[in-house]
């Protein structure tokens, strides 16, 4: 192995230990202490790689909120009416939130906390989930012959709804999570109405 593939797997290997311990007890609690114990790395090897734990920490945002918009943009595209494309889109995001708790919350709750950096970057995190919704409610519209101009403040409000009534999935038992989900569902089609989008009725399961 040459040494930029072992620099690079150096610094997967610090990566995925803050992701595992991230799981385990939210990025805000770590230390470079039980970073570099999990990794296997010397405190010394972590600075090779990152400038200090912010650093690490806008990676690790940057990996979980990319990973999401891709269950979610995988989510949508099984389905061509946008009934079905937001229920599959919440359903996506409020399995995510349930099973890794922990990653969701380092770009819900922690954003009021951390560095300046930090908080940047979670906002730039959000405002490519609204870019990607409303590249994609334009194109549906523009398809339908419908006006896209309001589409962007429904992209907004709709992400706003569902990161923030979605995070209650934090708290709720499972056999509540559909209730919720169809709470948010009824929330974004609201919007999506007011914006004059197109909607389908989404078929039953």
């Amino acid at each position: 192995m040459g040494r930029p593939e072992q620099k690079e797997q150096t610094r997967r290997r610090l990566i995925d230990a803050a992701l595992a311990l991230s799981a385990a007890q939210g990025f805000g609690a770590l230390s470079l202490r039980e970073i570099a114990r999990e990794s296997g790395i010397t405190a010394t090897g972590f600075y090779r790689h990152f400038r200090d734990l912010d650093e690490l920490g806008l990676v690790l945002v940057d990996e979980v909120a990319l990973t999401l918009r891709q269950l979610i943009r995988e989510a949508r595209s099984r389905f061509r009416e946008q009934g079905g494309r937001t229920r599959a889109s919440v359903e996506a995001f409020m399995d995510y939130a349930h099973q890794k708790p922990h990653l969701f919350r380092l770009l819900l709750g922690e954003r009021l906390g951390g560095s300046t950096a930090f908080r940047t970057a979670l906002r730039k995190e959000i405002d490519r989930f609204v870019a990607e919704l409303s590249d994609d409610l334009e194109a549906q519209a523009r398809a339908a012959k419908q006006p896209t101009a309001d589409i962007p403040f429904a992209a907004e409000a709709i992400v706003a709804i569902v990161f923030s009534v979605g995070a209650e999935v934090l708290e709720l038992p499972r056999h509540r999570h559909q209730g919720l989900a169809d709470r948010i569902i009824k929330e974004v089609h609201l919007v999506l109405k007011g914006a004059g989008f197109p909607l389908a009725r989404a078929r039953k399961r």
